[in-house]
């Protein structure tokens, strides 16, 4: 392991990767923010934020990385790109399904937990097919559990695939480049680091309620700290399937996985509940598979230090 912590290269890669998003975030937030931004294509609801979003915010680590390898003329040396699939599918696999199924089991706590938020009549689930079907086709004629088991299936099965390419422009940034910088630290401080700096960059869509809304207790400073309990709890699980996998490309559909099953307990819910808590991913509550997964590598994953 590289003992010598390149802070030159580490800190060059920051100043892009926050300055890219952050200020890509300051023009959503003077142009109306998250709710009030203008509608390009209005037949897809297409708004100036989500084309930002998925555009300059998302791919502003990937952006950075390429530019900190230029500005600073380290060349390409172990960019992580290689998939490596042959020697590692389990890694593959593990990305594939693992996170999905986290995602669920936190899901499942905090409606244990929080049995008055759970509709078994999937009532928004309803609510939204109502507004999307064709005249004349009624929501009663449809089977909503069944809608329901094939949306979630195909959340586990095919997310991974269909949102990689918004996911490979932060992995490629914060687990291909910013990580294995950081691993003159050690593995587990750098897997942490890694997370706690990946939470801090979202801060400023989450101020203007992204992901948690506005809607809960200590709104909205403690939510961009939920989500770095989040981001560091999902980090580590990230961060060491690119490591087992000598690969960025796990860490990509693991992302993938996530983001594609996070939403899955929106139609399960009724009621306002705390989104601090749950049932997303990114509650405490809802994301405590990621925590018991995550303290499980720190302990047993290798890297003590």
């Amino acid at each position: 392991m590289n003992r010598t912590l390149d802070r030159r290269r580490i800190l060059i890669y920051l100043a892009f990767a926050f300055g890219v998003a952050w200020v890509t975030s300051l023009v959503i937030y003077l142009t109306g923010g998250l709710a009030e931004s203008p509608v390009l294509i209005p037949e897809l609801n297409v708004s100036l934020a989500l084309v930002l979003l998925a555009g300059p915010v998302m791919w502003s680590p990937a952006v950075a990385h390429v530019l900190t390898r230029l500005v600073t003329g380290e060349g390409w040396e172990r960019p992580f790109l290689r998939p490596r699939l042959r020697q590692g599918w389990p890694t593959w696999l593990i990305a594939w399904l693992l996170p999905g199924l986290l995602t669920i089991a936190g899901m499942a706590a905090f409606f244990l937990l929080f049995p008055r938020y759970y509709d078994p009549s999937l009532g928004m689930l309803r609510e939204m097919l109502s507004a999307r079907l064709p005249e004349g086709v009624e929501v009663e004629a449809l089977n909503l559990w069944t809608l329901a088991a094939v949306q979630a299936a195909q959340a586990l099965l095919l997310a991974p695939i269909i949102n990689s390419v918004a996911t490979f422009g932060e992995e490629f940034g914060w687990r291909a480049y910013l990580q294995p910088r950081l691993m003159a630290l050690g593995q587990r401080r750098a897997l942490v680091l890694t997370g706690v700096i990946w939470g801090v960059w979202h801060w400023p869509v989450i101020l203007m309620g992204y992901n948690y809304g506005f809607d809960y207790p200590g709104a909205p400073l403690l939510g961009p700290l939920a989500m770095v309990w989040f981001t560091v709890n999902a980090g580590i699980l990230l961060g060491w399937l690119t490591l087992r996998g000598k690969s960025v490309w796990p860490a990509v559909i693991g992302h993938a996985a996530i983001n594609g099953v996070a939403g899955l307990g929106a139609i399960f819910v009724q009621g306002d509940p705390n989104t601090l808590l749950g049932p997303t991913p990114v509650g405490l509550i809802g994301g405590v598979g990621f925590t018991v997964v995550a303290a499980g590598i720190l302990l047993y994953g290798g890297g003590r230090e």
